[in-house]
């Protein structure tokens, strides 16, 4: 087996439906059942990927051998890569008294840790203290610190080797690491879970008549999504190829995989609505050994 994990840096928002109502939210983003944290279930993410396969016209048996045959020929075997969930890193809260802060908390950090290990990455040793439910750790000196309406003590901590790591996700931009030195907040778990909960974009839409240019009665709905700015990541495991009489190893699959995103043009499109520009991620493989 091969491993790679990938960091997403949403450039647009995201819209990856859970497919029910829940309240008021008409069409609800993906979370985890057990946390309520957003994400991205695999078998969304597994799509988005072999449509960027379809799309840069990756040879049709490649294709079988690293996502699987189409459907006709589902039962002929598996296919040789297996994607796991886009999982939240980074989530990007409005602040009352400053630009948007990059928000996480310890248990996201712990669970990130864990898969990067998992994969085969060096993770750095982070020392993160208990963080009261008041409290917020930054790496720069602040004042006040607002997280939508919560007010936080802000504490400055020693944050170097966990920002160093944070923008090992986002290689090719050179400005990431200084912004998070001035954005990354970590607070309580529990608090963590509200933000996730009720800080994503809610908005409305309409249908318009086309010739009165006036609304469509009854046709109005809520979207919920996730925000630009937002950072997941996936885990990726590539085996030899299972087709019968075919030697492919895992080093290929891998790498085949990892060619869908070229350094001119690194872009997977993950969800719905791809026509108004949501979605729109950009990719890198973690940098780590």
């Amino acid at each position: 087996m091969k491993f790679e994990l990938l960091g997403l840096y949403a450039e647009t928002s995201i819209h990856a439906g859970a497919g029910t109502s829940t309240g008021v939210i008409d069409l609800p983003i993906m979370r985890e059942a057990h946390t309520g944290w957003p994400c991205v279930f695999g078998p969304a993410v597994k799509g988005a990927l072999r449509c960027k396969a379809e799309q840069t016209k990756l040879d049709k048996d490649n294709l079988a051998d690293i996502f699987g045959p189409d459907t006709k020929n589902a039962a002929d075997h598996a296919g040789a890569l297996a994607v796991g969930d886009a999982r939240l890193l980074l989530l990007p809260v409005r602040s009352l008294t400053s630009h948007f802060k990059w928000v996480t908390c310890p248990a996201l950090l712990n669970r990130a840790t864990a898969d990067a290990k998992r994969m085969g990455k060096t993770v750095p040793a982070f020392n993160l203290r208990e963080i009261k439910q008041d409290e917020a750790l930054i790496f720069d000196r602040d004042d006040a610190l607002y997280l939508e309406e919560f007010h936080f003590n802000a504490k400055q901590a020693n944050l170097t080797n966990l920002i160093d790591w944070l923008a090992a996700f986002v290689p090719d931009d050179a400005d990431f690491k200084q912004r998070l030195q001035k954005q990354l907040v970590i607070v309580n778990d529990d608090l963590f879970a509200h933000l996730a909960q009720y800080a994503t974009p809610v908005a409305p839409h309409i249908a318009i008549e086309n010739k009165t240019k006036t609304t469509v009665g009854g046709a109005l709905w809520y979207e919920e999504t996730l925000p630009a700015e937002t950072l997941l990541y996936i885990a990726l495991a590539a085996s030899d190829s299972r087709k019968k009489d075919v030697q492919v190893k895992a080093e290929k699959i891998l790498e085949q995989t990892l060619a869908l995103f070229p350094k001119n043009a690194p872009y997977l499109q993950v969800g719905g609505n791809e026509t108004v520009g949501m979605g729109w991620c950009r990719v890198n493989a973690v940098v780590g050994a």
